[in-house]
C-alpha cells in the first residue's frame, strides 16, 4: 500500500518538473550543436598543434576554465534568483555587478596561471613545448577574447531567466559551457598567430603580465563582498585546472592516434562539454535546493536529489547518443574521413564509442555532483563556488579518459 503514495509523489514531482525538463533538454540540444564548433576546430588545426608543441596541453584547461568561472557565476546568480536577491542591474553593489567583477578578475588571473601550469606539467611529462611567454600570450589573449563573449552571454541569459521565469539552474550551465567551447578554442587559435613574431610576442606578453598584475591589485582593494567570493574560489581556480592540464597531457600523448581517427577528435570536445554541462545542471540544482532548504546535506540522497540525478541520467543517454551520431555525420560531410592516411571506424562504432564513454562517465558524475555539494555545505562553504567548477573540471579529465577507453575497447586506432 505504501507503494501507491510514493508512486503518486514521484509522478507529481515529474509533472512539476515538466517545464524544467523542456528548458533543460532544449538548452542541452542547442549547446550540443554549438559545441561541435570546438570539435571541428580541433580536428582542423592539427597542423597548428604540431607547429606549437604543448598547445594541446593548454587547450582543455583554457576551455574548461571558462566553464569553471562562468558556470559558477551562473550558479550563484541562479541561487540569487531563487532567493529573491537578483536585480537586472550592473551596479557594483548588486549581485550581478559583483559577479561580473569576479568573472573579469578571475578570468585574467587564471589565464596567466594556466600558462605556467601547462609549461610545468608538459615538462614533467617530458613533452616538448613552446616557451613560457608564448604560452602566456596565447592563454591570456585567447582567454580575454573568449571571456568577453562568455561574460556577456552569461549576463544576458541570467537577465532573460529572471524576466521570463526560466530555471537558470537548468539552462545556464549547458549554454554557458557550449558558448565557452564554441568561442574559447577559436580564440586560442587566433592568439596563436602572435607568437609567430618574436618582437610582437615579447610586447604582448609584457602587456599581458601587466594586466594580470592590475587584476590582482584590483582583487585586493575591491569591495568586501566581492573579495570574499574571490578568496573562496582561489583554491578552486588553483586546483581544478590541474585536472584539465592532465587531460591535455593525456590528449597530447595520444595525439598521433587521434590524428588517424578524426571522428573522435570531432567527438571529444562536445562529449566533454556536455558531460560538464550535465554535471553543472545537477550541481546547480542541488546547491539551490541546499541553500533554500529543500534538501539537507545528508550522506544518503533525499527524493528531490534522486529525482535530479534521474533527470540528468536521462538527459545524458540522449545527448551522448546524439553526439556520436553527429560526429559520424560531420566526419563525412567535412571530408575529414577522405583524407589520406586516416581511419574511418564507421558510424555505428562512433555512436557506440560515445554511448560507452557516457555509461562510464554518468555514475562518476552523479557521485561527484552530489557529494561535492554536500561536503562543501557541511564545511560552511558556498556550494555554488565549488560545485560547478569541481564537477566540470573533473569531467573534463574523466570525459577524455572515457572516450580514449571506449576507443581502446572498440579497437579504434589500435592498428594506427
Amino acid at each position: 500500500m505504501a507503494f501507491r503514495p510514493r508512486a503518486r509523489s514521484i509522478w507529481a514531482s515529474l509533472r512539476a518538473e515538466r517545464r524544467t525538463l523542456r528548458q533543460g533538454l532544449g538548452a542541452l540540444a542547442l549547446s550540443t550543436v554549438a559545441s561541435f564548433v570546438a570539435g571541428l576546430t580541433l580536428a582542423a588545426i592539427t597542423d597548428t598543434l604540431s607547429l606549437l608543441p604543448g598547445l594541446l596541453v593548454l587547450i582543455p584547461a583554457s576551455v574548461g576554465m571558462r566553464g569553471t568561472i562562468f558556470g559558477a557565476m551562473a550558479a550563484r546568480l541562479g541561487t540569487g534568483i531563487h532567493a529573491g536577491l537578483f536585480e537586472p542591474t550592473l551596479r557594483r553593489d548588486s549581485l550581478l555587478g559583483r559577479n561580473v567583477e569576479v568573472g573579469l578578475i578571475s578570468s585574467v588571473a587564471a589565464s596567466f596561471y594556466l600558462a605556467a601550469v601547462a609549461k610545468l606539467v608538459a615538462s614533467a611529462f617530458g613533452e616538448r613545448t613552446i616557451s613560457f611567454w608564448d604560452l602566456v600570450t596565447i592563454s591570456v589573449v585567447g582567454g580575454i577574447l573568449a571571456s568577453a563573449v562568455i561574460l556577456f552571454a552569461t549576463v544576458v541569459i541570467a537577465v532573460l531567466s529572471f524576466r521570463r521565469g526560466w530555471d537558470l539552474d537548468a539552462v545556464a550551465t549547458p549554454l554557458v559551457t557550449a558558448i565557452g567551447d564554441m568561442v574559447a578554442l577559436p580564440a586560442l587559435f587566433v592568439a596563436t598567430f602572435i607568437p609567430r613574431n618574436d618582437t610582437v610576442n615579447a610586447s604582448v606578453a609584457a602587456i599581458c603580465t601587466l594586466v594580470v598584475i592590475v587584476a590582482l591589485i584590483r582583487a585586493v582593494v575591491t569591495a568586501s563582498a566581492t573579495r570574499r567570493v574571490l578568496v573562496e574560489i582561489v583554491a578552486v581556480l588553483a586546483l581544478t585546472p590541474l585536472l584539465d592540464i592532465f587531460a591535455g597531457a593525456l590528449l597530447q600523448a595520444r595525439l598521433p592516434t587521434l590524428e588517424l581517427v578524426p571522428a573522435f577528435l570531432i567527438l571529444i570536445p562536445p562529449f566533454v562539454s556536455q558531460a560538464g554541462a550535465l554535471g553543472g545542471i545537477l550541481s546547480s540544482r542541488l546547491t539551490s535546493k541546499l541553500q533554500v532548504g529543500l534538501i539537507s546535506p545528508r550522506g544518503r540522497p533525499e527524493p528531490p536529489a534522486i529525482l535530479d540525478g534521474a533527470i540528468v541520467v536521462g538527459f545524458g543517454l540522449v545527448v551522448f547518443t546524439v553526439i556520436g551520431a553527429v560526429a559520424a555525420a560531420l566526419e563525412r560531410l567535412t571530408g575529414l574521413a577522405d583524407r589520406a592516411g586516416v581511419l574511418h571506424p564507421g558510424a555505428g562504432t562512433i555512436v557506440a564509442g560515445a554511448v560507452l564513454a557516457g555509461v562510464v562517465v554518468l555514475p562518476i558524475l552523479l557521485l561527484a555532483g552530489y557529494y561535492t555539494a554536500v561536503v562543501t555545505t557541511r564545511f560552511g562553504l558556498d556550494p555554488d563556488n565549488h560545485g560547478v567548477p569541481t564537477i566540470t573540471s573533473l569531467l573534463d579529465l574523466v570525459g577524455i579518459a572515457a572516450v580514449l577507453f571506449a576507443m581502446g575497447v572498440l579497437g579504434v586506432g589500435a592498428n594506427g
